[in-house]
């Protein structure tokens, strides 16, 4: 993950490019939005929203267009992977969990790379919109944002897709695993 959240004119005009190729590839995701408008929007944002979008690219996330926020006035961004994002997976959920390990810690922990990344954790209410618009993690698991009242017990969440269902389930916070990694949310 670069650390400089400045993209260069190259950087910006391949990620344009790419972010239109899977707007125009994917129209089921955002039928009623057009990529002229959605465009204009991400060439007056500010550099690091646009860094953001790279990281997530940068990643695997595969990040596309799956609203707009009429209050906001703002486009929303999900990962649009079919797999957890790859360059995200084996975290565990957050910094305890990461400081609690005696051995075997792994790299990072979820919550704080989101956060270098400038990014939002899906929620579970999140994920299950993302599954409306395809099929994800059939083969992999998402963490998800976990309530406040799970996590003190020690305890997070992360999704998945099977049996045409999304299941939620439980994991110590400090758990990792090399199929598991983190679906994220960006506004522009």
């Amino acid at each position: 993950m670069s650390t400089k959240k400045e993209l260069s004119p190259e950087q910006h005009s391949t990620l344009l490019k790419t972010l239109k190729e899977r707007f125009e590839k994917n129209k089921t995701r955002h039928q009623d939005l057009d990529w002229d408008k959605v465009q204009t929007k991400l060439e007056a944002a500010n550099s690091e929203k646009l860094w953001s979008l790279h990281e997530m690219e940068a990643t695997g996330g595969e990040p596309d267009v799956v609203g707009f926020d009429k209050k906001t006035n703002e486009y929303i961004f999900y990962d649009c992977s079919a797999e957890s994002p790859k360059g995200r997976r084996s975290f565990c959920y957050d910094r305890v969990a990461l400081e609690s390990r005696k051995e075997h810690k792994p790299q990072n922990n979820v919550l704080d790379v989101a956060a270098v990344m400038g990014i939002e954790l899906l929620t579970e209410e999140q994920y299950r919109e993302l599954q409306q618009l395809g099929n994800f993690d059939a083969k992999t698991s998402s963490w998800v944002l976990t309530p406040s009242e799970i996590r003190k017990h020690g305890g997070a969440i992360f999704c998945d897709f099977r049996y045409n269902t999304v299941f939620v389930y439980h994991n110590g916070a400090d758990s990792y695993y090399a199929a598991r990694g983190f679906r994220g949310s960006l506004r522009v």
